[in-house]
């Protein structure tokens, strides 16, 4: 029959179900299924019948066709880099507003170069601990990634095409620094990746897919 579907399971042949039993039964992913219209065993996400349903429940199985280029992704992080340094700042700019206004002497020359240099490294220190929790903890909700990779339409996944546990997207963005080095060579790595991914991404696999419109 056209409906009939067949899923292997340890190693054991299932079925047959119908289209909405597979999708009831939450098939995996990567579990073989063999398709009425198939002769061979085929990954369920292969089966264009199944690909709105893994999307609706949040699952983008990585290929080299629907992975995120350069240029999306530096798009994505501009976006993000400015909706930190904007909030950041205002934050900072309310801090000092306040101690100006509470600090009943000011000196002629309040920031001297040491203090100045330690505020600068403070202020990096701050930028970059807020930098990978802002990211990790929006890699690990229903967004699958940042603000800007939300407008950009990416989203981060594992190699099932799954949501990031906060572990996995924690130990991603801490990778991120590895990535930095040496002229941030990491994250220019993904223009020789078959996958596009970066070295922390490699690190943690994982993958930044574009979603379809």
């Amino acid at each position: 029959m056209i409906n009939e579907y067949y899923i292997l399971r340890d190693n054991e042949k299932h079925g047959p179900y119908s289209h909405t039993e597979l999708m009831d039964m939450e098939v995996n992913a990567t579990e073989l299924v063999l398709s009425p219209l198939a002769t061979d065993w085929q990954e369920a996400a292969e089966l264009p019948e199944l690909d709105e349903y893994f999307k609706s429940i949040g699952i983008y199985v990585p290929t080299q066709q629907n992975v995120a280029n350069f240029g999306w992704r530096l798009l994505a992080f501009v976006i993000d880099y400015a909706i930190i340094t904007i909030g950041l700042g205002l934050i900072v700019g309310i801090f000092v507003a306040i101690g100006r206004l509470t600090t009943s002497t000011i000196s002629d020359d309040p920031l001297s170069s040491t203090s100045s240099t330690e505020g600068d490294l403070l202020f990096r220190l701050i930028f970059l601990l807020i930098l990978i929790s802002y990211n990790s903890a929006f890699e690990a909700t229903k967004m699958q990634g940042s603000i800007g990779k939300f407008i950009c339409r990416l989203v981060v996944v594992n190699a099932n095409g799954e949501r990031l546990s906060f572990g996995t997207a924690l130990s991603r963005n801490l990778f991120k620094i590895l990535s930095s080095f040496f002229f941030c060579i990491g994250y220019f790595a993904m223009l020789w990746s078959p996958m596009k991914q970066c070295w922390h991404d490699q690190r943690a696999k994982t993958y930044v897919v574009k979603k379809p419109k």
